[in-house]
């Protein structure tokens, strides 16, 4: 059974005399994004613009998620993003904005619809593996329910699985979080690596999920971490 002092305090929460303490989440929600105030030609009118630059052909996505060493720059309609300095790298969709928020390594959102964004984590961990965390399901029950949702909203794990990629293990999961006026549907996925826990999650509202999911899947298949060397 997977316990608080499992996973990485500075991941979770805090520790206190033993006690696991929940921290501030660092998932970018709804909250913490508040959409543009436009009419609904206007919104109509702009998606019409940005939806010419977020399309990827299916053979060129295929590809990709096919062959690790593909370069991240060549799939169509999203933008690379590489922090040398953290050892990791993911695409994101065109017309998607960079935002701060804190906590956050890097954000970059919507700017139509706020619950489309995706957010990187980067937090110290003595771990060398994530699978020294537990199973798949396990750790994505635990990570949804104690910082990827806030405990207001109802959650739902829908899947779990293990992939690896030039020898570093990732887990990846599939989860539904409930508000009162919304829900959201994210994508997420972890590894262990120089040290340091990796977390990237993406979403969208449920109701444009059958719109988005194929560049959310892009989204986080191109997740990828790599060895930083120091100098």
């Amino acid at each position: 059974m997977l316990s608080s002092q499992q996973l990485p305090c500075t991941q979770l929460g805090v520790c206190t005399n033993g006690r696991f303490q929940r921290r501030v989440p660092f998932l970018v929600r709804a909250e913490q994004i508040s959409a543009p105030s436009t009419s609904h030609q206007d919104k109509a009118g702009r998606r019409q613009v940005l939806a010419a630059g977020v399309t990827i052909a299916p053979w060129l996505l295929l590809s990709y998620q096919k062959s690790p060493a593909f370069a991240a720059e060549n799939a169509k309609g999203y933008i690379p993003v590489t922090d040398k300095t953290d050892g990791y790298s993911f695409i994101y969709p065109f017309g998607w904005q960079e935002v701060a928020i804190e906590g956050q390594d890097k954000v970059y959102k919507d700017v139509i619809e706020p619950l489309e964004n995706v957010s990187v984590t980067v937090f110290p961990t003595s771990k060398e593996s994530i699978r020294e965390l537990g199973a798949p399901q396990e750790v994505a029950e635990a990570l949804i329910k104690r910082v990827l949702a806030p405990p207001s909203q109802k959650t739902k794990l829908l899947n779990a699985a293990e992939h690896e990629v030039d020898g570093k293990s990732y887990y990846t999961f599939e989860f539904v979080a409930k508000a009162p006026n919304f829900t959201r549907h994210a994508l997420s996925t972890i590894a262990i690596g120089n040290g340091k826990f990796y977390t990237l999650t993406t979403g969208a509202n449920e109701r444009r999920w059958g719109k988005m999911k194929d560049k959310l899947n892009a989204v986080v298949d191109s997740f990828k971490i790599f060895t930083v060397y120091k100098t």
